[in-house]
């Protein structure tokens, strides 16, 4: 049935496609998807939405922002249908898996033409072509994603970085958190597949292989006879090849020294690990539903840091969650002193419906929740700056990833530990390892010079 759809949007002539992704790398992996699919479809990608013939909009659903954001390009996107008729309009992903947020945009976005939601990738072609040939509405919400999708084409934005999902969805219940509403039960790929794909990639030139999945540290365990994430790691490790393997995310809770031993041991693994803590009061932790202590969180630093002292931690903390106290707020603040993260990504609590702490008493008020964000900050970015500096002098092995968003005449890359390295080199070696002396330290960033 897939297969035929294809064919059949194929011979209606293709055009132009533009994909917007918002939210994770997990939504950029499933754009990778749309993108082969359009591309077997016959449409080329564009970065213009005047000379578009399809616009698809892949939402997130995690924080109120990013579905701000989507609702104001939908607004946008409204003259854009009125100067062409025949542009299609998709809106599909986490954001719309919401029953009340695909109902809305039904009812008051009429330029919108297909809507699905992340458990009907497979069904775009036929609603794409069901739309093109009776011009339609068509939205698919299903609940239960048949097949994880081996069988969707691929197309990448770059030929040297990819984006490898390992498995889908969340078993956690976060009381913040709308994913496992929205992705449903983790589903992990089977391993044999994993391998297959990555060994294509390494064939084909990858040199840096992104292994994903809501909690990377939980793969296999819905698959009877199927390795864990730690002899994945090693799997991978064994293709032959030169290049580096990172992965996200992990829960706390689930990461064992097994898996830190795997890190280790696995040459090609970089020296980073996000492992998300998302505050530090015990209290609050226990009514997030995160299953851990600070101390237990503490000592799995601690045993990482053991087996590689030059690794680099960074973390998720969350602001403002209801019923936050200044005593709380102290306490994420003294850990931050004690764990000393690399870097962390603090996020504004962002109530989500349907999710038990929507209707939580004790909503923190936004002015508290800005107040603790800026001095939360000011003690991590000295932190973050003291990290960085060590690294001053040092010699930094790195991958050539393209040209800095500041200044066309600097090439970016990342250290093995996740660190923006800045520095002048040839475009010529974008998508190859070169050897960066690290001459200054900021602090969300290294400035190097190649040797």
């Amino acid at each position: 049935m897939y297969g035929e759809y294809i064919k059949k949007v194929a011979a209606l002539g293709g055009g132009k496609a533009m994909i917007i992704t918002f939210g994770c790398q997990q939504n950029e992996a499933d754009s990778d998807k749309l993108r082969g699919m359009l591309a077997s479809m016959g449409y080329i990608p564009t970065e213009c939405r005047e000379e578009a013939d399809i616009i698809v909009l892949n939402t997130c659903a995690v924080r109120e922002h990013a579905e701000l954001r989507v609702f104001g390009i939908l607004g946008a996107l409204k003259a854009l249908k009125r100067k062409n008729p025949s542009l299609v309009i998709a809106v599909c992903g986490c954001m719309v898996q919401q029953a009340h947020i695909a109902d809305d945009i039904s009812r008051k976005y009429d330029q919108v033409d297909i809507i699905f939601g992340t458990h009907s990738r497979e069904k775009f072609p036929q609603m794409l072509y069901e739309v093109l040939s009776g011009r339609k509405v068509e939205k698919d919400l299903s609940e239960n994603e048949k097949d994880l999708g081996e069988d969707i084409p691929v197309v990448r934005k770059n030929k040297f970085s990819a984006l490898v999902t390992i498995m889908y969805g969340c078993n956690n219940f976060c009381t913040y958190c709308i994913v496992p509403y929205v992705r449903g039960r983790e589903r992990s790929r089977k391993s044999d597949n994993i391998i297959s794909e990555i060994t294509a990639l390494v064939a084909d030139g990858c040199k840096e292989i992104m292994l994903l999945g809501q909690n990377v540290n939980s793969y296999g365990k819905d698959i009877e006879g199927e390795c864990n994430f730690a002899t994945l790691l090693r799997r991978v490790n064994a293709i032959p090849g030169d290049f580096l393997i990172r992965f996200m995310s992990s829960h706390p809770k689930d990461i064992t020294n097994e898996v830190i031993d795997a890190m280790a041991e696995c040459e090609k693994v970089e020296r980073h690990l996000h492992l998300p803590v998302q505050c530090g009061s015990d209290r609050l932790l226990k009514i997030m539903n995160r299953r851990y202590t600070c101390d237990a969180y503490e000592k799995i630093i601690a045993y990482a840091r053991e087996k590689m002292p030059d690794l680099s931690v960074t973390s998720d903390i969350i602001i403002g969650f209801p019923g936050e106290t200044d005593e709380d707020f102290e306490q994420t603040v003294d850990l931050l002193k004690r764990v000393k993260f690399d870097s962390v990504y603090t996020f504004i609590y962002s109530r989500r419906k349907g999710t038990p702490a929507y209707s939580m008493d004790n909503q923190v008020p936004q002015a508290i929740k800005g107040e603790r964000m800026d001095t939360l900050m000011q003690v991590q970015n000295e932190i973050s700056k003291e990290k960085n500096k060590a690294l001053e002098g040092t010699v930094q092995r790195v991958l050539v990833e393209g040209v800095s968003k500041n200044d066309d005449t600097v090439m970016c890359a990342h250290t093995s530990g996740a660190k923006t390295v800045n520095f002048k080199c040839d475009k010529s070696l974008i998508g190859q390892f070169v050897k960066v002396k690290i001459t200054e330290a900021k602090t969300f960033s290294l400035t190097g010079k190649i040797i």
